[in-house]
């Protein structure tokens, strides 16, 4: 190559042109080529395609391009992103880098990757989660929320139909119409007033018909405020961020952050620590008493409330080391109701699902069971 410890790789696109049945090389051969003009000549080609490429296209690429037969990769569209590794693999790419590069290393451990592809390829069941936000016309908004939930399905063999529900549709239409077919309910962080209420509303439908619910970060705050107004009767209860004039803020900015004007400043960032209660949900996803988990908020549970939540029956079953935040909410004698302030997505893997999203899809699952057993 004549470059040490450097390697080009190109991705382009292979078009299929169905009504002909070609795959066409030309776009390929053009991107090269203007590679080519500004020095850069790649090492791999990475062929983006519909169709698997035959060795002829593939020996036609390598020659037009000027690269190895080898050196020309099929990326072949696939259902999951999560076969891309093991496709990768069959197309001798790891090899091939290896190689190019003149380096060592064992053989790849795929079976991690297998495990995960069995399980998403052969479900031994579906769950359809309502995701109820905001910012639901775009989805990639909640792309690392939306792949957790998957991690978790795949933790329980299950197939996750995610279905999006726009929360101020939820203020008009009603949660019943919109949630009746859901097997579980999550709603995510986010900021702002709009569609608040709808959230509001989606929390107390699961609440009320013991639909498995999972509140992130402002889903938790909101699930706090749906339990103050409709079962601990503290009429007009809301948090700060959305009425400074509520007669009940049970969720508010700590003292310490009031006093600080610049916005960025008031949040909790970061990596932060929380003492679990033993025999709680979060207990039990988890397996131990102490956590570690990524915070990105600003609006934490008002303590001057903690003593009349919790005779209701709210269950603070994640707490600060010092006792001073709750971290975790859960409902006592619901199948799984559980809001956290924290952001559990952000640690999960598809190998390694976060223990709450892999324990929300079990409940959900196994709530949607005994409903089908009683309808039989």
């Amino acid at each position: 190559m004549g470059r040490q410890n450097a390697l080009y790789l190109h991705v382009t696109l292979v078009p299929y042109i169905k009504t002909s049945g070609e795959l066409k090389t030309k776009p390929t051969q053009h991107s090269v080529m203007k590679l080519r003009e500004i020095g850069i000549q790649p090492d791999i080609l990475i062929c983006r395609t519909e169709q698997q490429l035959p060795p002829d296209i593939k020996a036609k690429i390598a020659l037009f391009c000027n690269v190895e037969r080898d050196a020309v990769v099929t990326a072949k569209d696939v259902e999951s992103i999560y076969e891309v590794p093991l496709l990768f693999h069959e197309e001798g790419l790891d090899e091939k880098v290896v190689q190019l590069l003149n380096i060592w290393t064992r053989a790849p451990l795929l079976e991690k990757w297998e495990e995960v592809l069995r399980a998403i390829k052969n479900p031994r069941g579906v769950v359809d989660i309502a995701i109820v936000g905001k910012y639901v016309h775009l989805k990639d908004s909640y792309k690392s929320l939306n792949e957790a939930l998957i991690h978790g399905g795949i933790a329980n063999r299950l197939r996750v139909n995610l279905r999006f529900v726009d929360s101020e549709t939820v203020e008009r239409a009603g949660p019943e119409t919109l949630l009746k077919e859901a097997d579980g309910v999550l709603v995510p962080g986010g900021f702002g007033q709009r569609g608040i209420e709808g959230k509001i509303q989606a929390i107390h439908y699961a609440r009320e018909n013991r639909v498995p619910y999972f509140g992130i970060c402002l889903g938790m705050q909101l699930a706090v405020v749906e339990f103050a107004r409709n079962v601990c009767g503290l009429t007009g209860a809301n948090s700060t961020e959305f009425n400074p004039e509520t007669p009940h803020p049970v969720i508010a900015l700590m003292e310490e952050q009031k006093i600080i004007l610049e916005k960025g400043g008031t949040m909790r960032l970061g990596a932060y620590p929380a003492v679990l209660k033993e025999g709680s949900f979060a207990y039990q996803a988890y397996g131990e008493l102490q956590i570690s988990e990524r915070h990105r908020h600003r609006y934490e549970l008002n303590n001057e409330y903690r003593k009349a939540l919790s005779e209701k029956g709210l269950i603070f079953s994640g707490l600060s080391p010092d006792e001073n935040l709750v971290e975790i909410s859960e409902l006592d004698g619901h199948p799984w109701f559980l809001g956290c302030q924290f952001h559990p997505e952000l640690k999960s893997r598809p190998h390694a699902p976060h223990p709450l999203f892999r324990e929300f899809i079990s409940a959900a699952y196994k709530e949607k069971r005994k409903k089908r057993r009683k309808k039989s």
